[in-house]
């Protein structure tokens, strides 16, 4: 599917639905939107080569798995070289702890959303990310009190 080609509003029910819960067996799902099972699968088999569906995957509560803290990271770098950046994206992309990884514009060059046990294991993050990366010029922490929302369902 190209970028040109525009969902069609089967496309985006399924949407919808794979969302909430994409365990919703496609027989269920063709019952509410109104199209045949085997039809389900071939739109979802479409929409995942696309793109648009980017992965399947699911959502973990941090605190079960004794990943208490979530902490949002403003970094801003002394380098802003195509190559720099390459390698600092790359290195947040590597790290586990970095559950978000934003390039944004302003006086911060990345936002980073981590989640660790506690605040030893984020001063050893700090120290192999941030500290040992002479590209980095300097990066302000906000501790999170609450994981008030955590979603990544688009409005459709």
């Amino acid at each position: 599917m190209k970028n040109s080609e525009a969902l069609d509003e089967f496309d985006l029910a399924i949407l919808r639905i794979l969302q909430k819960d994409n365990t919703v067996p496609q027989r269920l799902i063709g019952e509410q939107v109104n199209l045949s099972a085997p039809s389900v699968q071939r739109r979802i088999k479409r929409l995942e080569a696309s793109g648009v569906i980017a992965a399947q995957s699911a959502i973990i509560n941090p605190m079960r798995l004794n990943r208490a803290l979530t902490i949002v990271v403003e970094v801003e770098l002394n380098v802003e070289t195509g190559g720099a950046i390459d390698l600092v994206k790359q290195s947040f992309v590597d790290a586990p702890e970095v559950q978000q990884c934003y390039y944004v514009t302003g006086e911060a060059d990345f936002m980073l959303i981590i989640i660790v046990q506690d605040m030893s294991e984020y001063e050893a993050l700090t120290q192999r990310l941030f500290f040992s990366n002479e590209t980095i010029k300097k990066f302000k922490t906000f501790v999170t009190m609450d994981r008030t929302k955590v979603s990544l369902q688009i409005d459709i």
